[in-house]
């Protein structure tokens, strides 16, 4: 027979009921079991880590190799590992870059910049392809973001210049390009630039100044030069202009402008001889190009127009008929050779040749002013409105349009059109102010219109500035007759 409680020690001892044993078993157990799965983690943890790196290093070996596209499928399986990680989308943007494909860089950079804030890289970056893509006011910003984290950058400095200075804020520009120098007195790009700021802020003397020594820096580079032979240009130093546009057509032999442009300075500065000298060899130097051509009529032709010289202005057409010539020969110089042939009483050649001019792209406003004269000599007054009408539409807002407007409003009285004559000496008022002839002109068109209140108007604005004036005397008298005229006629007379 079996001792009490007997059996329940069996049982324990068979492992079929609990015991303390049995639960320190189990215990030790589960944490056999956590310790497994923390080791797992870790283990995970550690190899994506190093997968991580070797797909970042595999990456940077193929960028080394030019193997843009194995280099971008490495960095994008790096961040499929890891989402957060800045390093990837900065090397993915520049490989993006490099291969031309600037959003897809753009949007890298970004992702790189707003994981990273405080890196300075990636706003860079972002400011170079910004400026690339013709975005200035986005690469002000990055670069701002980046002086504001890191103001020792001569480098980053010089471009935020550069970028404010195609945005149009000299003011800025010139501030940073200043700090660009003041961190790296060798930066000449920057140097030339600030000079180009002080130029277009009108202090041609500092101008003057920073552009001597980026050109004493860079003798062979053309860019300083030629701002700076502007800036003598702007200063009335016409020798210093000219030597620093000799020495541009040494650098650079193989381009008819340079020669031309030095045979221009020399027309300017009143040394027609000489320029016509120059231009004529550029003319012989350069056969196929019309630059010199049309650049040696216009000496001919100012000679021309200037003393009233028979010879001139037949040298004049024979060297714009020769630039006219060349298929590439430009708007101005159809132009200039329809003002030439106008002056030599050549009507119809003229007006071929400004018909020409008015079909070349960009097209020179002033070929519509003297088609428009071509025409009106010819008896062809509509024409000649019209081609005024086109110079207008042409320049808007950009050039003075008093002489123009009044051209239209007189052609219009000879149409018979005295209310279009009205609305464009309106015009000319409202651009340049009243004045005693203007509102004679628009008295004459109101009365020929039939409008008397308007004549009267008019009239009473000219008598104000000037009380004596006799046009607007018989004006006045004038309107008092049309008004006993019209009165005489109304019902009941």
């Amino acid at each position: 027979m079996l001792e009490p409680g007997s059996g329940r020690k069996f049982l324990s001892a068979r492992g079929l009921l609990p015991s303390a044993v049995m639960r320190r078993t189990l215990g030790a157990l589960a944490l056999v079991a956590v310790g497994g799965v923390v080791a797992a983690l870790a283990y995970t943890s550690y190899t994506t880590e190093q997968d991580f790196v070797r797909l970042v290093a595999s990456g940077d070996e193929a960028v080394a190799a030019g193997r843009a596209f194995e280099a971008l499928e490495a960095y994008s399986g790096a961040l499929a590992l890891v989402p957060d990680a800045a390093v990837p989308y900065l090397k993915r943007g520049r490989v993006y870059h490099e291969r031309g494909e600037l959003e897809a860089s753009l949007r890298d950079l970004r992702r790189a910049a707003d994981i990273d804030p405080s890196a300075t890289r990636p706003l860079e970056w972002l400011g170079d392809i910004s400026l690339e893509l013709g975005r200035v006011e986005r690469a002000v910003e990055y670069f701002l973001r980046y002086v504001a984290l890191d103001d020792r950058n001569a480098r980053v400095f010089y471009k935020l210049g550069v970028a404010q200075y195609r945005h149009g804020a000299l003011a800025d520009a010139r501030t940073s390009l200043e700090g660009a120098l003041a961190l790296d007195a060798t930066l000449t790009d920057a140097r030339f630039v600030l000079g180009l700021c002080q130029r277009d802020l009108g202090d041609l003397a500092a101008a003057r100044r920073t552009l001597e020594r980026a050109v004493a820096d860079a003798p062979a580079s053309p860019g300083p030069r030629e701002a700076l032979a502007e800036v003598y240009a702007g200063l009335g130093e016409h020798q210093r202009t000219i030597d620093q546009l000799e020495a541009l057509a040494t650098l650079d032999p193989g381009r008819p402008e340079r020669l031309v442009a030095v045979g221009q300075a020399l027309a300017t500065s009143g040394r027609d001889s000489q320029a016509i000298v120059v231009l004529g060899r550029a003319a012989e130097r350069f056969p196929d190009s019309p630059l010199a051509y049309t650049a040696l009529g216009r000496v001919w032709l100012a000679a021309a127009e200037r003393r009233g010289d028979r010879v001139a202005l037949l040298k004049a057409v024979e060297a714009l008929t020769e630039a006219a010539n060349h298929a590439s020969s430009s708007s101005e110089a159809m132009s200039d050779l329809g003002r030439a042939l106008t002056l030599a009483g050549d009507l119809p050649g003229a007006e071929r040749a400004l018909r020409q001019a008015v079909t070349r792209l960009p097209v020179s406003a002033e070929a519509f002013t003297r088609l428009a004269a071509v025409a009106e000599r010819q008896g062809r007054l509509l024409e000649a409105r019209d081609a005024l009408l086109q110079f207008i539409a042409l320049v808007g807002d950009r050039e003075p349009r008093l002489g123009v407007a009044g051209r239209i409003a007189d052609l219009s009285l000879r149409l018979g059109e005295p209310l279009a004559a009205m609305r464009w000496l309106d015009r000319a008022i409202d651009d340049t102010g009243p004045s005693v002839g203007l509102l004679s002109r628009l008295a004459d068109a109101a009365l020929k219109g039939g409008d008397i209140d308007r004549a009267r108007r008019a009239v009473e604005e000219g008598l104000a500035l000037a009380p004596d004036d006799r046009a607007l005397g018989a004006l006045r008298a004038r309107i008092a007759s049309e008004q006993t005229r019209r009165a005489g006629r109304a019902p009941g007379n």
